[in-house]
C-alpha cells in the first residue's frame, strides 16, 4: 500500500491547531505509516503545541495585515514573500500527496504555494463567515470541508461538504463523569454550576463581567458554585478579588488542565464564540450564553453565535453589554430549568458528529 504524505497548515489559536492535530491523529490511526509534516507561523502557538502531539513542523515567518498602521505591511509584504519561498522549498522537498489549510496565516502561503505547484489543495473553513484568505484559496482548491450550511455565498457549491469542525475526542468521553468532575473541582453535586471560559490568554470583557459582579453570583439567594478560567493575563487580579469571597464555591485558576471535567461539571457556560468552541458545545448539549469577541476578522464571532441564537441554540450577550448584563443573564437561565432544556436540545441539534474521520474520508478520496 502506497505511503502517504500530507501537509497540514494553519493555526494562530486553539481553535485551528485541536481540529489540525485531530485530522492528524485521524489520518495516523487510518495509516499508521502516513508522513504528516505541519506549516505553521513561526512565532505562534502551533510551534509549540503541534511537536506535544508528535508532529515535526516547519515555521513561516508570516504575520497579519495591520489594519490600524498601514506602513508596518511594508514589513508584513517582505515576510509574506519570504514565507512564500519557503512554503515552496517545503513542499518540493517533502513531495506531498495533498495540502490541508485549517485556517490561520500559515495557511495562505501554503495552500497557494502547494496549488500552484500542481499539488491538490483541501480547506478546512471552521466558522459561518469565510475570511479573505480562504475566499481565494478556495478557487484552486479540490473540496471544501465546513461547519455551517450555507457556505455557498463564500465558495463554489460543487466543491462543498458539511463534515462540522473536528474536537478533542476526550471531552465527549467525560460527560458520564459528572461527579468524578465536580470531586475533582471540589464543588457540591447539590449546586448548580457556571463555567466561565475566559480564553487561554484571557477575554477581558467576561472576566470584568463576573468581577465586577461577584457580589451577584454569590449572594444569599443564589445558589450556585463557578468554576472560572481566567486566561494568563487575568489571574492575578481575580485570585485578589476573591480574598474577600473565601468561603464561597468557587473554582479559579489562569488554565483548566481538565477541559473534559469542566464540560462535565456544568449546567451553563459563559464562552466566547469561536467555531471550535461553538463545535464543542453543539456536542456536548450544553446550554451556553456566548460572548463573541469584537477583535476578529470580518466579525465572524458574531455571524457564528448568530447562527445558533437564530435556531433558539444558544443566548448571546454583546461585548459592549457584558458587563452591565453578563451575570444577570445567567443567573436568570441557570434557574430556568424548561430553558436549560430546549437550549440543551436544540444545540444537539446542530451537532456534527465524527467530524475528523468525515475530512480525511475526503482527504483519501482527493488522493486517490
Amino acid at each position: 500500500m502506497k505511503q502517504y504524505r500530507i501537509i497540514i497548515s494553519g493555526g494562530g489559536t486553539g481553535g485551528h491547531i485541536f481540529p489540525a492535530i485531530s485530522i492528524a491523529n485521524t489520518l495516523k490511526k487510518r495509516f499508521p505509516n502516513v508522513e504528516i509534516l505541519f506549516v505553521g507561523a513561526e512565532d505562534r502557538m502551533e510551534m509549540e503545541k503541534v511537536p506535544a502531539a508528535g508532529y515535526s513542523i516547519v515555521g513561516l515567518p508570516v504575520s497579519g495585515f495591520d489594519r490600524t498602521n498601514l506602513l508596518n505591511n511594508i514589513r508584513v509584504i517582505g515576510r509574506l514573500f519570504k514565507s512564500l519561498c519557503l512554503a515552496r522549498k517545503t513542499i518540493r522537498e517533502f513531495k506531498p500527496d495533498i495540502a490541508v489549510g485549517v485556517g490561520g496565516y500559515a495557511s495562505g502561503p501554503t495552500l497557494w504555494m502547494a496549488a500552484s505547484l500542481g499539488i491538490p489543495t483541501l480547506i478546512q473553513e471552521q466558522n459561518s463567515y469565510a475570511g479573505v484568505t480562504n475566499k481565494l484559496l478556495a478557487k484552486k482548491a479540490n473540496k471544501i470541508c465546513v461547519a455551517y450550511e450555507g457556505m455557498e455565498k463564500f465558495f463554489p457549491a460543487d466543491r462543498i461538504v458539511v463534515t462540522g469542525n473536528p474536537v478533542r475526542q476526550d471531552l465527549t468521553d467525560a460527560l458520564s463523569k459528572r461527579e468524578e468532575a465536580l470531586q475533582f473541582f471540589g464543588l457540591s453535586p447539590h449546586k448548580k454550576t457556571i463555567l466561565v471560559i475566559g480564553g487561554s490568554l484571557g477575554a477581558r470583557t467576561i472576566n470584568r463581567s463576573i468581577q465586577r459582579d461577584l457580589d451577584k453570583l454569590f449572594a444569599s439567594d443564589a445558589d450556585v458554585q463557578v468554576i472560572w478560567q481566567t486566561g494568563k493575563s487575568y489571574q492575578q487580579e481575580a485570585l485578589k478579588l476573591l480574598k474577600a469571597y473565601r468561603s464561597m464555591p468557587i473554582w479559579c485558576s489562569d488554565f483548566i488542565t481538565r477541559m473534559d471535567y469542566a464540560y462535565a461539571a456544568s449546567d451553563l457556560i459563559i464562552s466566547r464564540a469561536g467555531a471550535s468552541s461553538i463545535s464543542e458545545l453543539c456536542l456536548l448539549e450544553k446550554p451556553v450564553i456566548l460572548v463573541p469577541s469584537p477583535n476578529v476578522a470580518e466579525d465572524h464571532q458574531t455571524k457564528n453565535a448568530l447562527a445558533l441564537v437564530n435556531k433558539d441554540a444558544a443566548v448571546m450577550v454583546a461585548d459592549k453589554d457584558a458587563e452591565k448584563d453578563l451575570v444577570s443573564k445567567a443567573l436568570e437561565i441557570i434557574y430556568d430549568e424548561e430553558r436549560l432544556n430546549s437550549l440543551s436540545k436544540n444545540i444537539a441539534l446542530l451537532a456534527q458528529h465524527q467530524s475528523a474521520e468525515r475530512i480525511v474520508d475526503e482527504i483519501v478520496k482527493i488522493i486517490k
